[in-house]
């Protein structure tokens, strides 16, 4: 991607990906400082939200907490989902840009008629429904977004979560140090115009990795971005069982393959389906790869960034206007009552 050039500047998507760039020069870690003091009280956290809002902010930052053996229980789960359980003794971070998605502000009115002091929402906007349900409110920097597909936010989105684990450790991550020069590589670099021909032929468009929300959101982002069908496959579920249905034409993008798992994708997907397999990785890999730079602990910022800008070049590829989806809605359930 370059804003520079018409093709890609026209698109409010393409400048809020670029915008991740400040997001990641400008974040404050020192802001979670005091409500990691109650979550740590606490003992247990849930982050939930909807769509993009939790997917890898949640899931990136459980994660990183079990990697570190963090003596902190933290689960993620839908809103709609997460009001049938007990929560009465979590800390529970309930985030929503718009702070009107409707299962989100439900369940933050369930908290608050059952007196949990510990609920906190993470917006966009300030002054929402959301905020009056909540204890405390805390307003991302990156602002309301134009584009449907959330992006800018996301990240931001992130950072905020594993800052709470930096503040409850006592350091900041050492890799985050120069991220943003890092993630404007991985925004800006040139996508092999034969992997973007090899995905506008496929007719589903996998996505293979971590549990860490990776993954998952780039499955998401095909969708709002590309217009095609996508299937995000967790750890080796890629060579357990769905290669019956997989197609030649498909393609699979493994987001940091792990090394004892290689032969296997080669044996069933490569050789068995036939079909394209490409890693996103910070080293080189035995498939054709998406190279990113090493950003140590930090690097699944990189590989949803790569992501993206992969994901731009499908969908410019295929004439698609990347601003305007024609069934998704920015905010998915607004909570109007």
């Amino acid at each position: 991607m370059n804003l520079n050039d018409p093709k890609y500047s026209k698109y409010a998507l393409v400048r809020e990906m670029m915008d991740t760039i400040c997001v990641a020069r400008r974040f404050n870690p020192k802001q979670t400082k005091n409500v990691a003091k109650k979550i740590r009280a606490a003992g247990k956290l849930l982050l939930t939200g909807e769509g993009s809002s939790r997917i890898f902010p949640a899931k990136n930052t459980i994660r990183k907490a079990l990697t570190q053996g963090l003596d902190l229980q933290i689960v993620t789960d839908g809103s709609r989902l997460a009001t049938q359980y007990d929560l009465s003794k979590f800390a529970v971070f309930c985030a929503s840009n718009s702070g009107r998605t409707k299962e989100v502000v439900l369940l933050a009115k369930k908290l608050a008629a059952m007196k949990n002091e510990n609920r906190f929402a993470l917006s966009a906007n300030k002054d929402t429904i959301l905020e009056k349900e909540c204890t405390e409110t805390f307003v991302l920097t990156c602002g309301w977004e134009e584009a449907c597909a959330a992006t800018k936010s996301v990240v931001e989105q992130a950072l905020f979560y594993e800052s709470i684990l930096w503040n409850l450790k006592g350091y900041k991550s050492s890799s985050s140090n120069g991220l943003d020069n890092k993630i404007e590589q991985a925004l800006t670099m040139q996508i092999d115009p034969e992997i973007v021909k090899a995905a506008t032929k496929a007719s589903t468009i996998y996505f293979a990795g971590y549990n860490d929300g990776v993954a998952e959101e780039l499955t998401l982002k095909t969708n709002e971005i590309t217009r095609k069908k996508s299937d995000f496959l967790e750890g080796t579920y890629a060579v357990h069982g769905i290669e019956e249905v997989m197609e030649k034409e498909d393609i699979v993008f493994v987001v940091d393959p792990i090394d004892e798992e290689v032969e296997k994708f080669q044996e069933v997907l490569v050789k068995g389906v036939g079909l394209k397999v490409v890693a996103i990785a910070a080293k080189e890999t035995p498939f054709t790869t998406i190279r990113v730079p090493d950003a140590g602990d930090m690097n699944p910022y990189l590989f949803l960034c790569a992501g993206w800008n992969l994901l731009v070049e499908i969908g410019l590829a295929l004439g698609i206007n990347l601003d305007k989806p024609e069934r998704a809605r920015k905010v998915g359930n607004e909570f109007m009552g």
